[in-house]
């Protein structure tokens, strides 16, 4: 009989399609293991979950037994703080997609990646609002927002969600919609895993009929002037063009190609939805102020579109952090650029993200993302395997304390990792949105067994 501190799991197990994994099984840690390797969870059992049936199984187990519930796809989007109890549910084999080229959508498993649904839209001339990087879990990205590549012209990925299918805390299968249970449609678009596991939604995809992208690194010496340009010339682009630049910090070490080892260097990340003409008249004025050492920008399919900001794709140690930030000047390009040439050992990356156009505006539905004021967001990263964890939060807490003078009174959770506590989950929603989805976490999960995440207790106990 296989028990877990006395609890006997035949029910559990006799209920599931899926397998189940104690800290004593074979298998445990390769079912734990995700992308970001910083921290590990080990609850106290994971489910393998096949489909619905096993999320509605393992949460109402969860819940008879008073042990609270997480949940993980591919990994990336680390829990607040690593799990060390409960109930980790792992979607990574609910990898269906459908794509419906009649009404422009497409259906998303919980478990799906974005290079897959990016590879079933292609053959439509369609896509899907996804990142930078396509080995990201789907479903758990657009929960939290989901700044993507078209962003700016059309807005966040959590905009464009027209139905999920998910488990709440009373281990009920719920089909929600605007029309149908709008309460908890508003709440979930923002609210992440809050509220109950998703087991699959679906979105609108969007017509890409030309793209254009890639970017241009420069050396350090002409940092200055490139950072300066960069911000400066973001006030003029159409909201059809979304940018970045990055200041990165290679480490010296073996697992860093040997041309970029110890070296610093300034990159332009460019995303445009349009011909090869139109894009290089746009960017113009970037390569009238220096010549890039390396340019790669071109007219691409989007199904290459991951090669714009070449992401790791094997698992990492991270620590980040990221702070909103309203209108910038050449003040704010100059502190940006003093905090790469003083040649500190951390953060390594360093990305000011442009934002406005599409994300400024609300949906018909809204949702809860927040700071849609925001002019740009600024996003710090660090291996944590070439630093300590002291000297990391250190420093990440020193720049974002440095760039608070053009704060726009906010983050964002999609790119926080880390240990992080409840002021800064609030920090990443506008203060009356935090209100009301705490008062909506009382009605659908009042014992909060959904906290093993970026979390938001319900009212009753947020009082307490």
């Amino acid at each position: 009989m296989r028990t877990v501190d006395g609890v006997d799991l035949r029910s559990l197990t006799t209920s599931l399609r899926g397998p189940v994994f104690t800290r004593d099984d074979d298998g445990y840690d390769v079912e734990r293991a995700g992308f970001q390797t910083a921290r590990w969870h080990r609850p106290d059992l994971i489910v393998g979950a096949t489909g619905p049936a096993d999320i509605r199984a393992a949460v109402s187990f969860a819940a008879d037994q008073g042990l609270p519930v997480g949940v993980q796809g591919t990994g990336h989007a680390v829990l607040a703080v690593a799990a060390a109890e409960g109930v980790l549910i792992n979607t990574r084999r609910m990898r269906g997609v459908r794509v419906n080229s009649q009404t422009g959508t497409a259906w998303l498993g919980a478990g799906v990646r974005w290079d897959q649904v990016i590879h079933e839209a292609a053959q439509f001339g369609l896509a899907p609002l996804s990142g930078s990087a396509p080995h990201v879990g789907a479903v758990s990205y657009i929960l939290g927002g989901g700044l993507g590549l078209l962003s700016r012209r059309y807005g966040y990925a959590a905009d464009h969600v027209r139905s999920l299918d998910v488990v709440t805390a009373d281990g009920e299968l719920r089909h929600v919609t605007a029309r149908f249970d709008p309460d908890l449609f508003w709440a979930l678009r923002g609210g992440r895993d809050n509220f109950g596991i998703v087991t699959g939604l679906e979105i609108d995809l969007m017509p890409v009929e030309r793209f254009y992208g890639g970017s241009m690194t420069f050396d350090l010496d002409e940092a200055a002037e490139v950072v300066e340009a960069y911000v400066q010339w973001t006030e003029f682009v159409p909201d059809e063009l979304s940018s970045s630049i990055a200041l990165i910090s290679f480490p010296d070490a073996a697992t860093v190609p040997p041309r970029l080892r110890g070296r610093r260097i300034v990159q332009i990340r460019i995303a445009y939805l349009g011909g090869a003409e139109a894009g290089e008249r746009l960017v113009a004025p970037l390569r009238a102020i220096a010549t890039p050492t390396i340019d790669t920008l071109a007219e691409l399919p989007y199904s290459a579109a991951g090669t714009i900001h070449n992401d790791p794709v094997e698992p990492v140690p991270t620590e980040g952090d990221n702070l909103m930030l309203g209108p910038l000047g050449i003040e704010a390009a100059a502190t940006l650029f003093d905090l790469v040439r003083s040649g500190a050992p951390v953060p390594h990356v360093v990305e000011l993200r442009h934002l406005g156009g599409a994300l400024a505006c609300r949906p018909a539905a809204g949702n809860a993302i927040g700071h849609r004021s925001a002019h740009f967001v600024l996003v710090l990263a660090t291996r944590s395997d070439m630093a300590d964890a002291d000297v990391i939060r250190y420093a990440h807490t020193e720049l974002l304390h440095t760039f608070s003078r053009w704060s726009a009174g906010g983050q964002m959770l999609n790119f926080m990792t880390g240990e992080r506590g409840a002021q800064h989950v609030r920090n990443g929603y506008d203060p009356e949105d935090y209100q009301r989805l705490a008062t909506l976490k009382s009605r659908y999960d009042p014992a909060n067994i959904f906290r093993l995440n970026h979390n938001i207790p319900p009212v009753a106990l947020t009082s307490e």
